[in-house]
């Protein structure tokens, strides 16, 4: 069965590790807060200047003053820190961020992302993708694996302007854990419960590599 977007978010979840500092992107990342788990102690960063966001309020109990990179209202943990855009700017470039959770709308095979821009649509600029994909020393993007009409996101070349070259190492979708190979190519590391390493194959159009057993992924 295919995961939901909270399933996405819960899978990554188990990818962060005690003492990370963590930036969440816009979309299916920003659902991570959720799903920390328990006693693992992490600072999450949202690239509009804030330093210990925690989960998405209670409904009734949002503060139109506390935002994310998205414009989502959020809380703050105890010894949160608020400052500006350069500040924030200036801890991605030195490269203290431990590992940056991205959406993304194609992903090739060499781990290029394109997560900007779609030509003919109106958009405000590229935001912070690029300074993240540029500077993060850990990258996991979070994605559809498919489009609205079937098609694979996962390419053998993005067809969208890029964002990063050769910058993507792992991959949740709501079919798989996908890494991306050092010569090229998405290897199939866990797939969603129930569905068939064919079924993933076929829904991707970049080179796969699939071991004859590979495993479910373990959602809590």
């Amino acid at each position: 069965m295919a995961l939901s977007k909270e399933g996405i978010a819960q899978r990554i979840a188990k990818e962060i590790k005690d003492g990370y500092y963590v930036n969440l992107g816009i979309g299916i990342p920003t659902l991570v807060a959720n799903y920390i788990p328990s006693g693992i102690n992490v600072v999450l960063q949202s690239e509009n200047g804030l330093l210990g966001m925690g989960p998405f309020p209670y409904e009734g109990e949002e503060d139109a003053d506390l935002i994310n990179a998205g414009k989502q209202t959020i809380t703050t943990l105890p010894g949160s820190v608020i400052f500006d855009s350069a500040m924030s700017f200036g801890m991605i470039r030195a490269q203290k961020i431990d590992l940056t959770i991205l959406g993304a709308m194609e992903v090739s095979e060499n781990g290029d992302i394109a997560n900007w821009k779609i030509p003919g649509k109106m958009v405000k600029g590229m935001g912070g993708a690029m300074d993240l994909v540029a500077s993060a020393k850990n990258i996991i993007v979070a994605m559809q694996h498919v489009n609205k009409a079937g098609e694979s996101k996962l390419l053998p070349e993005c067809s969208l302007p890029l964002t990063g070259v050769k910058c993507i190492k792992k991959i949740v979708t709501e079919l798989a854990v996908l890494e991306v190979l050092p010569e090229g190519g998405f290897k199939l590391v866990e797939r969603a419960p129930g569905v068939s390493v064919d079924f993933i194959r076929n829904a991707t159009a970049g080179k796969l590599y699939a071991d004859d057993n590979v495993p479910e992924m373990v959602i809590d």
